[in-house]
């Protein structure tokens, strides 16, 4: 298990949710890349459960709107 940061690369405004720029969580995960794996699932969790945001609806589950930085092993 490993302790990662995700960070949110661009305002968003898809589907009826907002997310501005710069806005993170912090998570564990199992996985390597987190953000590949399993669909995306720790990082969608973490959102939801931290904004009450879903990241999967507004189609964001991508490198190219979400920055993953592993904090620790």
């Amino acid at each position: 298990m490993a302790l990662f940061r995700a960070t949110v690369k661009t305002n968003v405004h898809n589907n009826n949710v907002q997310i501005p720029k710069g806005t993170s969580v912090e998570f564990i995960s199992n996985h390597g890349s987190p953000l590949s794996s399993n669909g995306g699932k720790d990082v969608i969790d973490a959102f939801q459960r931290q904004y009450g945001v879903d990241i999967k609806k507004a189609c964001i589950v991508a490198s190219a709107f979400i920055e993953i930085t592993k904090l620790s092993k």
